[in-house]
């Protein structure tokens, strides 16, 4: 197949073939859409690949350069479903139009690549999830180090930090690009196994200085310090090779972005890859949408709203002045009520942030600026709904509507336009004369064919006859086959039908020819209007970026506010001790889905820094332990907590070892993955960090896993010193409350009753009695034969522990092992004596024998 895009042999083409094989070759790892008339068509290898994706039908269409054609196509109409899909499966598409005239055209009409779409570039509306962000993402590694850039072209947020690559998978997992960009030089093992899209670039493309360079000049500053960037940054060269993709993609356009953001390691709580998935924040770990934290709390009224408390979500604060302010004002708005209003509000907001970023890109359509003008007209009673308090003063300010945009929509845009441009009707009367006039001539044509038909039929007295248009014909005159021999002779025939004939008259062509140049005329014109449009909101960027973000924010916070009043949250406390002190604490999630779910609190300090967790399966281990993790994340988001109170210290970093999967794609078992987020957390974890570690060592033999669990243990009490939850069935550990006074044990009990069990699901102080694993399986449904099988078994490995004291022992204590000495043959010879049968003379004998016996063993 290679041999038939061969652009070297080109001249052997026919003409269109040599022009889609020129364009093919700039675009070689892409589908090429390639527009001809009202479809766009796909070629050669194109097709092939294109017909399996869509499930669209593959043809062959005649030869050129003696080989057959195979193609397929789809109406350019409808092109948005097929563009999605494509995109979804990771795929780029370049999109060719006809750019030259057609009419006067000698040959193939030129076209044109106007716009790459990929993954991480998409900008429209129908191929984009409201409620996600859809970021491209560059990476530039060196020595151990990361440079990372993200932008989001929807949104146009632009940022970029340094860290280590070891943490790559942890970015990945936060920020869930869309593409991922890097040089084709690189080298990382780590994304060998990434689910996003990676395309590679030149090397050159990465160039810190040209990169520099070019983010200076496109934010028309001299350097970028002041974006906080005065020391050389890896990621500098990641965002210049972004800024230079989305150049190459969006046909040379670049968009106006609201700036260079610099993140730290340090302004988020840290959460690495598992932890995000084992607290099931956006996605449950199946991968579903819902249950999780984000499906429960969002009920915003916006697609900002949702995409915005997505972000808090994954990004937990540290810094506990930004904290306050949002949970303030929160609690404004339950103590005003007014949440309720400004949802009510936002309702009849549309996506401002998608908008604006559209117009940036001279790609918006009519319907987004009439929504916008709609949009903007809501402002005032959103600022006039606004609660008193310091924190809504800077939001109402960027919320104060721009009258210039609002005018110049109001004046420019029809109350509801076509949906394309291509169709008209989207520029309002008054707003150009031209327009105006060329719309009168087309309004008028009703008027005039009638009157003309009332003429003509006066005329010739054919009372049948009529003057019609149509989008084939054009104007005509009809007449009925059996009227033909009363047609004036200054009729021309234009078009026969079965029945009739149709005619043209010097008169009706006159008018055809104004009342058609000026439909086209008015279509260009409004195209004209529009973009001139579009050209002047370009100084209105800044405003609607910051009015998005505001909009963003206020539903947010109403939305956390509602959920704050509908579930009883409370606003917890921060201090700067060390300490977690969480009382009758719910974990969000489960108790939305359970009835009458049983609250249960947490005490941490400096004196009790690890509380081992023991009790059955199914007790409620995962969810206490969850519960904690999610109200400290809820409360460093800014949101009210699902308690009846909450103090909370200075945490870092929140770490869990949760659950059993395995790596198989990676060559790790289930035991490698457990033992690879344990030594993250050990070599990671602070003091302040909030460690949750679920039934560690299980997946090898017993002795293994418990000498690996008391280790790990220990480690965190006497190196990391975390707050850590620790769970376990090894009750060996809880022994460790004896030797450390920061280890506590609780346990979260259950009873039997008449070979059946309840789950109190209840934390109490203490280690658990039993672990009530053969209740479970029971209950689980397994036979019966196995479960008496099994208490047999337990009851014989019970009673042979209690004679071995080696697993006790295992902390430290001498072991002891009483061994059952060989019988001595003296005392064997003594045993089956009896002195009552024996003579004198034979009592000696036996008495110098057991002699001789003691002497020789």
């Amino acid at each position: 197949m290679a041999k038939k895009t061969d652009t070297a042999a080109a001249p052997q083409h026919t003409p269109m073939m040599a022009q889609y094989l020129s364009i093919k070759a700039e675009h070689p790892d892409k589908l090429l859409f390639y527009r001809m008339g009202d479809f766009y068509e796909l070629f050669y290898d194109d097709a092939v690949k294109a017909a399996k994706l869509l499930d669209i039908t593959l043809t062959t269409r005649g030869q050129s350069a003696g080989q057959p054609i195979r193609m397929c196509g789809i109406p350019y109409h409808a092109c948005e479903g097929y563009l999605a899909k494509l995109v979804k499966l990771g795929e780029s598409v370049a999109i060719a139009e006809q750019v030259g005239d057609v009419a006067s055209s000698k040959g193939p009409v030129e076209r044109k690549v106007l716009k790459v779409v990929t993954p991480g570039t998409l900008t429209d509306a129908a191929l984009l999830d409201d409620k996600q962000e859809n970021r491209l993402l560059a990476l530039f590694p060196f020595k151990g180090r990361l440079g990372m850039a993200w932008l989001s072209l929807a949104s146009g947020d632009f940022a970029l930090m340094d860290t280590e690559v070891e943490k790559l998978p942890s970015e990945l997992e936060r920020l869930r690009p869309a593409e991922v960009l890097v040089a084709d030089d690189t080298d990382l093992a780590l994304l060998e196994r990434s689910p996003f899209p990676v395309r590679k670039l030149a090397p050159w493309q990465f160039d810190a200085q040209t990169a520099e360079r070019n983010l200076s000049r496109h934010f028309a500053t001299h350097d970028l310090a002041g974006f906080g960037i005065t020391e050389p940054m890896l990621a500098v060269g990641a965002a210049g090779a972004l800024l230079e993709y989305i150049r190459l993609t969006q046909g040379g356009a670049l968009p106006s972005l609201s700036g260079l953001r610099v993140e730290h390691a340090t302004q988020y709580i840290e959460l690495d890859a598992a932890t995000r998935r084992n607290l099931e924040l956006t996605e449950t770990i199946r991968g579903e949408p819902s249950p999780t934290l984000f499906s429960l709390l969002d009920n915003c009224a916006t697609g900002m709203g949702s995409r915005l408390l997505r972000h808090w979500l994954h990004h937990p604060l540290r810094s506990h002045a930004r904290i306050l302010e949002r949970q303030q004002a929160i609690s404004a708005l339950l103590d005003s009520g007014a949440h309720a209003d400004l949802h009510a509000i936002l309702d009849g907001v549309a996506d401002v942030e998608r908008i604006a970023s559209r117009v940036a890109l001279l790609s918006a359509r009519p319907r987004d600026l009439s929504s916008l003008r709609d949009s903007l007209a809501q402002l005032p009673a959103l600022v006039a709904a606004l609660p008193e308090a310091p924190f809504f003063t800077g939001l109402a300010q960027a919320l104060q509507p721009d009258l210039a945009i609002s005018a110049l929509l109001s004046a420019a845009i029809l109350p509801e336009p076509a949906v394309l441009l291509r169709e008209g009707g989207v520029i309002a009367d008054g707003y150009s004369a031209e327009l105006d006039e060329l719309r009168g001539i087309q309004n008028d044509c009703g008027t005039y064919l009638a009157q003309m038909e009332a003429r003509e039929r006066e005329r010739t007295g054919i009372s049948t006859l009529r003057v019609e248009y149509n989008r084939v014909a054009g104007f005509f005159i009809e007449i009925t086959n059996s009227f033909l021999g009363q047609v004036p002779d200054d009729y021309r025939r234009r078009q026969t039908m079965k029945n009739a004939e149709r005619y043209i008259t010097p008169e009706l062509k006159a008018f055809e020819d104004k009342a058609l140049s000026a439909q086209d005329r008015a279509l260009a014109l409004e195209k004209q209007l529009f973009d001139g449009v579009l050209q002047q909101l370009q100084t209105h960027l800044a405003g609607l970026r910051l009015a998005a973000q505001a909009l963003a924010t206020v539903d947010v916070l109403a939305t956390l506010a509602a959920r704050a009043l509908q579930s009883g949250y409370v606003a917890p406390q921060f201090v700067d001790e060390t300490r977690i002190t969480i009382d009758a604490g719910r974990h969000p999630v489960v108790e939305a889905q359970i009835d009458d779910f049983i609250p249960n609190g947490v005490e941490f300090g400096l004196a009790r820094k690890l509380l081992l967790i023991t009790g059955p399966n199914m007790g409620g281990k995962s969810t206490y332990m969850r519960q904690v993790a999610l109200i400290v994340l809820l409360a460093h988001v800014g949101s009210y907590v699902p308690a009846t109170g909450a103090v909370i210290g200075r945490v870092d970093r929140i770490f869990t070892r949760i659950g059993a999967s395995d790596d198989l794609a990676g060559g790790r078992s289930t035991f490698m993955v457990e033992m690879t987020e344990t030594a993250n957390i050990l070599n990671n974890a602070s003091e302040h960090s909030l460690v949750l570690m679920d039934e560690v060592g299980r997946g090898t033999s017993t002795f293994d896993g418990l000498a690996l669990a008391w280790s790990i243990a220990k480690q965190l009490i006497e190196k990391n010193r975390a707050y850590t939850l620790f769970a376990t069935h090894y009750f060996e550990l809880t022994r460790l409350a004896i030797d450390y006074a920061m280890v506590a044990n609780v346990h979260l009990d259950a009873v039997e009753h008449k070979d059946r069990i309840v789950f109190l699901h209840a934390v109490q102080e203490g280690p658990a009695s039993q672990s009530y694993g053969i209740a479970v399986a029971q209950l689980a449904g397994v036979p019966r034969d196995a479960i008496r099988l099994a208490k047999r078994k337990l009851l014989e490995l019970e009673q042979q522990s209690a004679t071995n004291s080696l697993q006790a022992d295992l902390f430290g204590a001498s072991v002891t092992v009483e061994v059952e000495p060989e019988p001595h043959a003296a005392l064997e010879a003594l045993q089956v004596l009896n002195p009552d049968e024996l003579t004198p003379r034979e009592a000696l004998d036996a008495l110098y024998a057991l002699k001789s016996l003691l002497q020789t063993q």
